[in-house]
């Protein structure tokens, strides 16, 4: 399987809010089973965003790398099957 060009992000921990370096990205929600359809969400000019489905508020935080999040382990990474 090809790996993905758009950083996608999940929250396993439940954190109100996580920090990431990129404007453009997927939400995950969690990991499998307790994901919900991998959105893709664009800040635009804006320095945060909420996803509509599982009410994370993610903000762009440009000392950050594009894999990089704070809180740290937050970004989602395929699984071969």
């Amino acid at each position: 399987m090809a790996g993905h060009s758009i950083p996608h992000f999940q929250n396993d921990g439940g954190y109100r809010m996580i920090q990431i370096g990129v404007k453009e990205f997927m939400c995950t929600g969690a990991s499998v089973p307790f994901d919900h359809p991998h959105i893709f969400i664009d800040m635009g000019d804006d320095v945060e965003k909420v996803c509509s489905y599982c009410s994370t508020l993610y903000r762009y935080n440009p000392s950050l790398k594009s894999e990089q999040t704070d809180p740290p382990g937050c970004v989602f990474h395929v699984q071969a099957a």
